[in-house]
């Protein structure tokens, strides 16, 4: 199970209060301090190619849609 799949299983135990309690005493997964799980993009939560530079922390696939938006220029 990766780090994003145990969040969906979440959404679907919200209609089992017994069951979700069990899930959150024996299967969640920790929180990591270090390793690629610790830096996650904020817009689609990619974990490769992380841009963390200007506290952006976003993966580079999603800079590369929002960064005229954001007020970056291109130059070529």
């Amino acid at each position: 199970m990766t780090a994003s799949d145990w969040k969906k299983i979440f959404k679907q135990l919200n209609a089992k209060p017994a069951v979700k309690e069990k899930f959150l005493k024996h299967c969640k997964p920790k929180e990591r301090k270090t390793g690629i799980a610790v830096k996650k993009c904020e817009r689609c939560g990619r974990f490769g190619a992380h841009i963390n530079s200007y506290g952006l922390n976003l993966c580079r696939h999603c800079f590369r849609e929002i960064a005229t938006e954001i007020g970056f220029k291109k130059y070529s």
